[in-house]
């Protein structure tokens, strides 16, 4: 009898959960839904406009200007896969989802996770050639290896995420139907799972360790190499702008990098945080990237910015005039 009972219990699932993001805020959460609002709309058009300007302007119709745009359409994407349930939490407290909605959720948030890792790779790559060998930039960098490098990231991205969702919606949810989470992430589907979840933890985990280790050694190698050699280019200009913009990628790598780890460590570890830090943990981790990226390479890519500041203002600044004249010499020696 306790036997048959206990089997009958393990074998409810629920198919629908209700998604409790932030549940300390209580009465606060209605005050969130402007600002979280004017947030997801800055993110959509920063990245919009930026993604507009490089396939307006025939003179940014390079691989570097062409995986920037790349990078933040799907940095679009992933806030479009996150905000706007997440802005539905925020109106009604509890804010029902499917578990094939969830699941749907899920795929995409993971997907372009690690579409944004595969283009940072591709970024190293383009950088690499670039500075490490300028004269064969042209005849290396083509179409053909953007496709073929684009193939790669979408197939790698598809070879993590399939697999979590796959897993997760074999697993039997039977402890609640409540996801204390504003998003389906991997982790807050597992905590309310039952039965022996071993292998999902050991999966999930070293999915992102082999992803994380693997990346960082290649950018890690890759950059080091590249700085090495722009301290050895003999013009300034070319030198400064090699630094510049290999500082923009690197600020970007920190970023997406840096607020994933401390994510993971945090769910995994530190069991005391509060349901509200984790989730605004996770918050940081999946909407950061989308804020800051159009910001960083809007306005440290001097080649961007120009075009954005006379298509909002029609006109260019004196300053850039100056620094363009000055050095028109330099960039001549560094393709991209």
């Amino acid at each position: 009898m306790g036997e048959d009972g206990n089997t009958s219990i393990f074998n409810l699932s629920y198919s629908s959960f209700l998604l409790v993001g932030f549940p300390g805020l209580q009465e606060g959460r209605p005050l969130l839904v402007l600002p979280l609002t004017f947030l997801y709309v800055s993110i959509v058009s920063a990245n919009a406009l930026v993604i507009h300007t490089v396939v307006a302007q025939r003179s940014l119709h390079q691989p570097m200007y062409v995986l920037i745009a790349l990078l933040l359409a799907v940095n679009i994407c992933a806030s479009t896969a996150v905000m706007p349930k997440m802005l539905e939490g925020f109106v009604h407290y509890a804010n029902p989802i499917s578990l094939r909605g969830c699941l749907a959720q899920m795929f995409f948030i993971y997907f372009t996770l690690l579409l944004d890792y595969n283009l940072l790779l591709a970024m190293a790559l383009d950088r690499y050639v670039a500075i490490c060998h300028p004269l064969r930039y042209t005849d290396l960098m083509t179409s053909h290896l953007l496709g073929l490098m684009a193939t790669f990231a979408i197939t790698r991205s598809l070879g993590v995420a399939v697999p979590l969702v796959v897993l997760t919606a074999k697993a039997q949810f039977c402890k609640t139907s409540i996801i204390r989470h504003f998003t389906c992430e991997y982790i807050a589907l597992l905590s309310i799972a039952c039965g022996d979840l071993t292998f999902n933890n050991r999966l999930g985990l070293a999915m992102r360790l082999v992803t994380v280790t693997f990346d960082l050694s290649l950018l890690g190698t890759s950059y080091t190499r590249i700085i090495y050699a722009a301290f050895r280019i003999s013009s300034g200009g070319a030198r400064a702008k090699a630094l510049h913009t290999c500082g923009s990628h690197l600020l970007v790598i920190l970023t997406i990098y840096l607020s994933g780890l401390s994510t993971s460590i945090v769910f995994r570890v530190a069991k005391t945080v509060s349901q509200d830090v984790q989730n605004l943990l996770s918050a940081i981790y999946l909407l950061l990237p989308g804020a800051l990226n159009p910001l960083i390479y809007g306005v440290r890519t001097k080649e961007i910015r120009q075009h954005i500041e006379k298509m909002l203002c029609g006109m260019q600044s004196p300053q850039d005039s100056r620094e363009k004249s000055q050095n028109v010499r330099g960039e001549r020696e560094l393709p991209g």
